[in-house]
């Protein structure tokens, strides 16, 4: 029997999996507010999407052959999609504990939430947000809590040198600001 008929099904199973490898074993899924929002914006757009993609099934499953309907295959594929995504979705938001960078009270140190420049090696000024991991694909200048340049960048004030490994090698970096958005 094909792969592709016994595998329909499990499909799901390696978002989760995946997902649950980015995470620290125990650790908390931080994320800002504004992350938990745009994952709940997803959720919401899924599931609205979710039963006009129902009803396209079920009209092109009343067109008769299924084997041959290109509307029904890449439905019933589409609805796969979106129940997979919907669970991981809600998976993570159940994970999920909101940290306002607004409310950190320690402002002249760099943690979760905290935009923070600074220069490298080579004199090239780089500037990133701390942010949580479901939220570090939405645009560039972030990155998420658990990585090693966040890590090393974890409790350290302006002025200060922060050593972390790269591919490359150790790379070291002066932190020259470190600001917190005031929503």
């Amino acid at each position: 029997m094909s792969k592709a008929f016994v595998k329909e099904d499990d499909e799901g199973d390696e978002d989760l999996a995946e997902a649950a490898e980015a995470l620290p074993p125990g650790a908390k899924n931080y994320i800002t507010p504004a992350g938990f929002q745009m994952l709940k914006d997803e959720l919401a757009a899924l599931r609205a999407e979710r039963p006009v993609v129902v009803n396209t099934v079920s009209w092109a499953a009343s067109n008769g052959d299924r084997s041959e309907n290109a509307d029904y295959q890449y439905g019933k594929r589409r609805l796969r999609e979106i129940d997979r995504r919907v669970r991981f979705l809600l998976w993570r938001m159940e994970l999920s504990e909101v940290v306002d960078p607004a409310k950190q009270q320690h402002l002249d140190k760099a943690f979760f939430g905290a935009t923070v420049t600074y220069v490298n090696g080579r004199d090239e000024e780089h500037t990133l947000t701390i942010v949580g991991v479901d939220e570090v694909s939405r645009r560039p200048g972030l990155v998420s809590w658990i990585s090693p340049i966040a890590k090393a960048m974890r409790g350290s004030r302006v002025g200060d040198t922060v050593r972390f490994r790269t591919p490359g090698g150790v790379e070291e970096i002066e932190v020259l600001r470190i600001k917190y958005a005031q929503d």
